[in-house]
């Protein structure tokens, strides 16, 4: 990992636990607040630790580029978790089958950038 991109990862991390001591939650609950600020400061351990070892520049691109995006919609939309994507469901293809592998294929090829790892650690 090059300096400069040691620091872009280092300075994601310290805006991300300044944003998680300033979160304030949609409903003003303290609770719900206590609970999100917990989220933010789990999730991001758990993702940071997990990619610790990355050394791929294109990987590393990748997994800051995930970073900013989940930033960028939890502060624009006041929800630390992930947005669920909206895809048609697979009522259409069969349980089995060519028509299921490709619906498959094309859920994956369709997933956005900001949920790439969730699924990996969730």
């Amino acid at each position: 990992m090059t300096p400069v991109t040691r620091q872009e990862v280092l300075g994601l991390y310290r805006k991300i636990f300044r944003i998680a001591k300033k979160w304030q939650s949609a409903s003003g609950q303290i609770e719900e607040t206590i609970k999100e600020k917990e989220y933010i400061i789990n999730e991001a351990q758990t993702l940071f630790r997990k990619n610790k070892n990355v050394t791929d520049p294109k990987l590393i691109k990748q997994c800051i580029e995930e970073c900013e995006a989940r930033i960028e919609i939890g502060l624009h939309y006041n929800i630390p978790y992930p947005r669920p994507i909206h895809l048609p469901p697979m009522g259409l293809a069969h349980k089995q089958g060519r028509m299921l592998r490709h619906q498959e294929k094309l859920r994956k090829i369709s997933k956005p950038i900001y949920l790439k790892s969730h699924d990996e650690v969730s």
